[in-house]
């Protein structure tokens, strides 16, 4: 009688499929519910540069690191870069116990360009769960 039965054949393979389907979605959705709660102690840190715009040329920019409650964030480094405005070089400094930072900035701006930008990212300190994910406010350089 068993032997002539193939029914237990055909649905086995059918039901071990669907139980592996459920099986993975139900593993995918408690990963990614695991990893969105460690990410919940997390802080996004922003720049507050002064000024926020300066002329081509060599000149002091102060940059002001902060949290999302705009406390001073010190021991963070600033990573100053060429946006649409050129730097010659990239510059670092790191915070100090008031957040703030002093860079040299050097930008220029190409032929027939009026205005660019130069972009500050953030390397946040060891300690403190800070993280550094969305842009941040950017320095506008505009000709004279």
């Amino acid at each position: 009688m068993f032997r002539t039965d193939e029914r237990g054949i055909e649905g086995l393979p059918v039901r071990l499929v669907i139980a592996l389907v459920v099986g993975v979605a139900s593993l995918s959705v408690m990963m990614n519910t695991l990893s969105g709660l460690s990410t919940l102690g997390v802080s996004e840190l922003n720049t507050q540069p002064e000024p926020e715009v300066i002329e081509p040329g060599e000149q002091d920019v102060t940059v002001r690191v902060v949290d999302p409650d705009g406390e001073p964030v010190s021991n963070a480094t600033v990573v100053a870069q060429g946006g649409t405005a050129t730097l010659s070089e990239m510059r670092t400094a790191t915070t100090g116990e008031n957040g703030r930072a002093e860079l040299t900035l050097d930008p220029s701006l190409g032929p027939n360009q009026d205005e660019g930008t130069v972009t500050l990212d953030i390397k946040p300190p060891a300690s403190g769960g800070y993280t550094d994910e969305r842009e941040n406010t950017e320095i506008l350089v505009v000709a004279e």
